[in-house]
């Protein structure tokens, strides 16, 4: 079941630079640089009133929360613990960079009812990382992820497709470099060219070109097989749309689809069609297919184009589409 999260953006703090892609201020949304405890209580009371029950976390997202001021971090999870010791929220989830999680930064989180740390990798690939201008390498992703295991901390992963310098074999790389390090959980989403970033500045002197929409559903296609195969979930693919993505101009360029999960799941279900219908008898025009109740719309894909291509491609008549409430989800049979 999907947590329930109250999201805090701590925008733009303890970053000790600027990545080439970012601009926060359309990715999470406009908050303040600066959060006092009044405007975090009001965000959390707002959750709570509205949700009618126990939320799981109060998520602190956006910058880099371990590389802000100390005393400003002990500040936030003050406010956050004071929510778990009333029993109003299970604990406390945050996002950083991986060149900022040591022994030390880890007993803090461990002082309070932190249970989940979220690491901005982006990529294994160390060239890779210099070009997007993260400033860490791949070594301190894989030091990050151990010393939060190590703490019992549950740890999630970040990742990019398509950055400057990215290609499929390095993206590839980077996927199986974070199942050796056997993450809770992974997020993926393809590189986007925001307005008022470097990133739009080299794809506008035409020295970066983004990936197409295809071809990043087929990056995300690969990592999310690999993924579901090593036994880690992909907790989000495709960024969260705000309302200033959907602003006029703040997407320049790149593969932004809002509902870029369904494009790739829809995918995997057209190719595990197509598999189960090469088995078939070429002469059989009407087929049935089986699936889980909630992966009825990945196997359709957008307005229907599965079972167009399908149609197409095998000169079936008709194609029928069974629920079954008691199949596995992922699973694909013909009845």
């Amino acid at each position: 079941m999907k947590p329930l999260i109250i999201p805090i953006f701590v925008i733009y703090r303890g970053c000790p630079n600027r990545c080439v892609f970012c601009n926060e201020k359309i990715t999470a949304g406009n908050y303040p640089e600066r959060l006092t405890e009044d405007t975090i209580r009001n965000i959390c009371d707002r959750h709570l009133k509205k949700g009618g029950k126990q939320f799981d976390q109060i998520a602190f997202y956006g910058g880099n929360f371990t590389g802000i001021d100390r005393d400003y971090q002990i500040e936030l999870l003050n406010i956050a613990q004071s929510y778990v010791d009333r029993g109003m929220v299970r604990s406390i989830r945050i996002s950083t960079r991986p060149d900022y999680i040591d022994d030390d930064r880890v007993a803090l989180l461990m002082r309070y009812s932190v249970s989940t740390v979220e690491i901005g990798a982006q990529s294994m690939v160390d060239e890779v990382l210099v070009g997007a201008g993260r400033g860490h390498s791949a070594e301190e992703v894989r030091s990050a992820v151990r010393l939060l295991k190590k703490g019992g901390i549950e740890t999630g992963v970040h990742l990019m497709a398509g950055l400057p310098g990215d290609t499929r074999s390095r993206f590839e790389y980077t996927v199986e470099e974070i199942i050796r390090l056997r993450p809770d959980t992974v997020r993926i989403h393809p590189t986007i060219v925001f307005k008022n970033t470097p990133l739009a500045t080299l794809y506008l002197e035409g020295k970066y070109q983004p990936l197409t929409l295809d071809d990043a559903v087929d990056l995300c296609k690969h990592a999310l097989l690999r993924f579901q195969k090593a036994g880690i979930p992909v907790i989000r693919l495709g960024l969260h749309t705000t309302r200033e993505m959907e602003s006029d101009n703040n997407i320049i360029a790149g593969p932004f689809h809002p509902a870029f999960r369904s494009l790739v799941e829809g995918e995997i279900f057209l190719d595990m069609a197509s598999d189960l219908l090469k088995a078939e008898d070429p002469e059989k025009k009407i087929v049935v297919f089986s699936v889980a109740s909630k992966d009825i719309s990945n196997l359709r894909g957008m307005k229907k184009r599965n079972i167009k291509i399908l149609q197409e491609s095998f000169k079936l008549t008709e194609i029928h589409v069974r629920e079954n409430a008691a199949q596995e989800r992922g699973t694909l049979r013909i009845i």
